[in-house]
Protein backbone atom coordinates (compact mmCIF):
# COMPACT_ATOMS: atom_id res chain seq x y z
CA UNK A 1 0.00 0.00 0.00
CA UNK A 2 1.65 3.63 -1.21
CA UNK A 3 -0.65 5.56 1.36
CA UNK A 4 -0.95 8.57 -1.52
CA UNK A 5 -3.27 11.10 -0.54
CA UNK A 6 -6.94 10.55 -1.31
CA UNK A 7 -7.70 12.72 -3.79
CA UNK A 8 -11.70 14.53 -4.39
CA UNK A 9 -13.49 13.05 -1.48
CA UNK A 10 -16.84 13.96 -0.58
CA UNK A 11 -17.62 11.73 2.41
CA UNK A 12 -15.56 9.76 4.79
CA UNK A 13 -18.11 6.45 6.01
CA UNK A 14 -16.94 4.75 8.57
CA UNK A 15 -17.73 1.23 10.35
CA UNK A 16 -18.56 1.51 13.60
CA UNK A 17 -17.63 -1.17 15.85
CA UNK A 18 -13.87 -1.64 16.16
CA UNK A 19 -13.77 1.13 14.29
CA UNK A 20 -15.16 4.06 16.15
CA UNK A 21 -16.08 2.22 19.36
CA UNK A 22 -13.99 -0.11 21.21
CA UNK A 23 -15.83 -3.61 20.75
CA UNK A 24 -13.78 -5.00 24.20
CA UNK A 25 -14.63 -1.81 26.61
CA UNK A 26 -17.81 -3.55 27.39
CA UNK A 27 -16.38 -6.96 29.04
CA UNK A 28 -13.35 -4.34 30.64
CA UNK A 29 -16.36 -2.78 32.46
CA UNK A 30 -16.32 -6.62 34.03
CA UNK A 31 -13.40 -7.69 34.70
CA UNK A 32 -13.61 -7.62 38.04
CA UNK A 33 -16.41 -10.05 38.24
CA UNK A 34 -15.12 -12.11 35.42
CA UNK A 35 -11.38 -12.66 36.21
CA UNK A 36 -9.10 -15.00 34.16
CA UNK A 37 -12.17 -15.70 32.05
CA UNK A 38 -12.34 -12.01 30.88
CA UNK A 39 -10.18 -11.83 27.90
CA UNK A 40 -11.61 -15.52 25.98
CA UNK A 41 -15.25 -14.32 26.83
CA UNK A 42 -14.36 -10.90 24.77
CA UNK A 43 -12.77 -12.75 21.90
CA UNK A 44 -14.94 -15.54 21.77
CA UNK A 45 -17.80 -12.73 22.04
CA UNK A 46 -16.45 -10.87 18.87
CA UNK A 47 -15.44 -13.70 16.87
CA UNK A 48 -18.92 -15.51 16.98
CA UNK A 49 -20.81 -11.77 16.55
CA UNK A 50 -18.64 -11.80 12.53
CA UNK A 51 -18.83 -15.87 12.52
CA UNK A 52 -23.19 -15.15 12.73
CA UNK A 53 -23.14 -12.46 10.49
CA UNK A 54 -21.93 -14.45 7.61
CA UNK A 55 -23.27 -17.48 7.98
CA UNK A 56 -26.58 -15.47 8.63
CA UNK A 57 -26.39 -13.81 5.28
CA UNK A 58 -25.29 -16.99 3.78
CA UNK A 59 -28.25 -19.11 5.10
CA UNK A 60 -30.39 -16.44 3.80
CA UNK A 61 -31.80 -16.00 7.58
CA UNK A 62 -31.37 -12.71 8.96
CA UNK A 63 -31.52 -11.24 12.02
CA UNK A 64 -30.65 -7.35 13.24
CA UNK A 65 -27.20 -7.33 15.01
CA UNK A 66 -28.70 -7.02 18.69
CA UNK A 67 -30.02 -10.61 18.03
CA UNK A 68 -26.75 -11.71 16.82
CA UNK A 69 -24.45 -10.43 19.54
CA UNK A 70 -26.88 -11.92 21.93
CA UNK A 71 -26.73 -15.19 20.53
CA UNK A 72 -22.92 -14.27 20.30
CA UNK A 73 -22.82 -13.92 23.68
CA UNK A 74 -24.40 -16.79 24.94
CA UNK A 75 -21.82 -19.20 22.61
CA UNK A 76 -19.46 -17.09 24.83
CA UNK A 77 -20.49 -17.67 28.37
CA UNK A 78 -21.08 -20.85 27.46
CA UNK A 79 -17.32 -21.65 26.06
CA UNK A 80 -16.34 -19.94 29.50
CA UNK A 81 -19.00 -21.80 31.36
CA UNK A 82 -20.85 -18.70 32.92
CA UNK A 83 -24.29 -18.66 33.28
CA UNK A 84 -25.12 -15.92 35.45
CA UNK A 85 -28.32 -14.20 33.74
CA UNK A 86 -27.91 -10.40 35.60
CA UNK A 87 -24.07 -10.73 33.82
CA UNK A 88 -25.12 -11.15 30.77
CA UNK A 89 -27.89 -8.21 30.67
CA UNK A 90 -25.29 -6.10 32.01
CA UNK A 91 -23.13 -6.73 29.13
CA UNK A 92 -25.80 -6.29 26.60
CA UNK A 93 -26.33 -2.97 27.79
CA UNK A 94 -23.12 -2.01 27.77
CA UNK A 95 -22.61 -2.94 24.33
CA UNK A 96 -24.87 0.22 23.41
CA UNK A 97 -22.36 2.39 25.63
CA UNK A 98 -19.18 1.04 23.77
CA UNK A 99 -15.85 3.27 24.61
CA UNK A 100 -14.85 5.65 21.56
CA UNK A 101 -11.59 5.15 20.84
CA UNK A 102 -9.61 8.17 21.63
CA UNK A 103 -8.54 10.01 18.65
CA UNK A 104 -12.24 9.44 17.72
CA UNK A 105 -13.38 12.80 18.58
CA UNK A 106 -10.65 14.91 17.23
CA UNK A 107 -10.58 12.90 13.71
CA UNK A 108 -14.24 13.66 13.05
CA UNK A 109 -13.81 17.55 14.22
CA UNK A 110 -11.56 18.05 11.64
CA UNK A 111 -13.43 16.04 8.89
CA UNK A 112 -16.14 18.70 9.76
CA UNK A 113 -13.87 21.68 9.75
CA UNK A 114 -12.98 20.49 6.75
CA UNK A 115 -16.92 20.39 5.60
CA UNK A 116 -16.03 16.66 4.67
CA UNK A 117 -19.70 14.86 5.09
CA UNK A 118 -19.38 12.08 7.49
CA UNK A 119 -21.45 8.62 8.06
CA UNK A 120 -21.37 5.20 10.02
CA UNK A 121 -21.80 2.27 7.61
CA UNK A 122 -22.59 -0.59 10.01
CA UNK A 123 -24.25 -3.91 10.43
CA UNK A 124 -25.46 -2.85 13.56
CA UNK A 125 -29.15 -2.06 14.45
CA UNK A 126 -30.14 1.54 13.90
CA UNK A 127 -31.02 1.57 17.48
CA UNK A 128 -27.52 0.30 18.38
CA UNK A 129 -25.67 2.76 16.56
CA UNK A 130 -27.95 6.19 17.46
CA UNK A 131 -27.30 4.41 21.41
CA UNK A 132 -23.31 3.97 21.01
CA UNK A 133 -23.39 7.55 18.96
CA UNK A 134 -25.29 9.34 21.56
CA UNK A 135 -22.84 7.39 24.76
CA UNK A 136 -19.73 8.75 22.62
CA UNK A 137 -20.54 12.42 22.05
CA UNK A 138 -19.99 12.20 18.47
CA UNK A 139 -23.61 12.75 17.33
CA UNK A 140 -22.76 16.54 16.58
CA UNK A 141 -19.89 15.31 14.28
CA UNK A 142 -21.90 12.63 12.27
CA UNK A 143 -24.09 13.49 9.43
CA UNK A 144 -25.35 10.54 8.80
CA UNK A 145 -26.09 6.73 10.42
CA UNK A 146 -26.52 3.99 8.43
CA UNK A 147 -27.54 0.65 8.94
CA UNK A 148 -28.14 -2.68 7.27
CA UNK A 149 -31.33 -3.15 8.84
CA UNK A 150 -33.17 -1.74 5.56
CA UNK A 151 -31.38 -4.38 3.25
CA UNK A 152 -31.51 -7.94 5.57
CA UNK A 153 -27.99 -8.82 4.90
CA UNK A 154 -24.45 -7.72 6.45
CA UNK A 155 -21.39 -7.05 5.24
CA UNK A 156 -19.49 -7.31 2.88
CA UNK A 157 -21.75 -7.94 0.27
CA UNK A 158 -22.03 -5.17 -2.12
CA UNK A 159 -25.31 -3.53 -1.45
CA UNK A 160 -24.28 -2.92 1.83
CA UNK A 161 -21.85 -0.33 0.70
CA UNK A 162 -24.12 0.86 -2.45
CA UNK A 163 -26.19 1.97 0.58
CA UNK A 164 -23.99 4.94 1.45
CA UNK A 165 -23.57 5.63 -2.41
CA UNK A 166 -27.33 6.13 -2.61
CA UNK A 167 -28.06 7.65 1.00
CA UNK A 168 -25.35 10.00 0.62
CA UNK A 169 -25.84 10.63 -3.48
CA UNK A 170 -22.04 10.49 -3.82
CA UNK A 171 -20.06 8.13 -6.75
CA UNK A 172 -18.50 5.23 -4.72
CA UNK A 173 -14.56 6.68 -6.06
CA UNK A 174 -15.25 10.16 -3.63
CA UNK A 175 -16.05 7.62 -0.87
CA UNK A 176 -13.46 6.91 1.78
CA UNK A 177 -14.47 4.01 3.91
CA UNK A 178 -12.56 3.54 7.24
CA UNK A 179 -12.10 -0.33 8.69
CA UNK A 180 -10.82 -1.41 11.14
CA UNK A 181 -11.62 -4.67 10.05
CA UNK A 182 -9.70 -6.07 7.42
CA UNK A 183 -12.17 -7.89 5.82
CA UNK A 184 -14.07 -4.97 5.75
CA UNK A 185 -12.06 -3.19 4.21
CA UNK A 186 -11.45 -5.69 1.19
CA UNK A 187 -15.07 -6.26 1.11
CA UNK A 188 -15.36 -1.75 0.64
CA UNK A 189 -12.45 -1.85 -1.49
CA UNK A 190 -13.49 -4.28 -3.74
CA UNK A 191 -16.68 -2.74 -4.39
CA UNK A 192 -14.98 0.88 -5.63
CA UNK A 193 -14.63 3.00 -2.30
CA UNK A 194 -11.16 4.54 -1.30
CA UNK A 195 -10.16 2.53 1.56
CA UNK A 196 -8.50 3.20 4.45
CA UNK A 197 -7.44 -0.10 6.51
CA UNK A 198 -7.04 1.01 10.38
CA UNK A 199 -4.82 -2.05 11.73
CA UNK A 200 -4.45 -0.54 14.83
CA UNK A 201 -3.26 -4.02 16.20
CA UNK A 202 -0.10 -4.39 13.09
CA UNK A 203 -2.34 -7.49 12.18
CA UNK A 204 -1.58 -9.48 8.57
CA UNK A 205 -4.00 -8.34 5.89
CA UNK A 206 -6.72 -10.64 4.65
CA UNK A 207 -6.16 -12.53 1.17
CA UNK A 208 -9.19 -11.50 0.00
CA UNK A 209 -10.62 -9.57 -3.60
CA UNK A 210 -9.79 -5.53 -2.82
CA UNK A 211 -7.01 -4.14 -1.33
CA UNK A 212 -7.09 -0.92 0.47
CA UNK A 213 -5.27 1.66 -0.58
CA UNK A 214 -3.89 3.24 2.58
CA UNK A 215 -3.36 1.13 6.12
CA UNK A 216 -3.09 3.64 9.01
CA UNK A 217 -2.40 3.02 12.27
CA UNK A 218 -5.04 4.89 13.92
CA UNK A 219 -7.59 7.43 12.52
CA UNK A 220 -5.72 9.97 14.20
CA UNK A 221 -3.65 9.72 10.69
CA UNK A 222 -6.48 10.43 8.68
CA UNK A 223 -7.06 13.94 8.04
CA UNK A 224 -3.57 14.22 6.71
CA UNK A 225 -4.30 11.41 4.30
CA UNK A 226 -7.25 13.46 2.98
CA UNK A 227 -4.59 16.58 2.76
CA UNK A 228 -6.23 18.29 5.07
Amino acid sequence: MSNAQFNDIGACVFDAYGTLFDVHSAVERCRDKLGDKADPLSATWRQKQLQYTWLRSLMGKYENFWTVIGDALDFALATVDIDDPPLRAELMQLYLELDPYPEVVETLSALKNARIKTAVLSNGSLSMLVSAVKSAGIGKLIDSVLSVDKLGIFKPHPSVYQLAVDELDIAAHRISFQSANAWDACGAAAFGFRVAWINRFDQPGEFLPGEPQAELRSLIELPELLGL
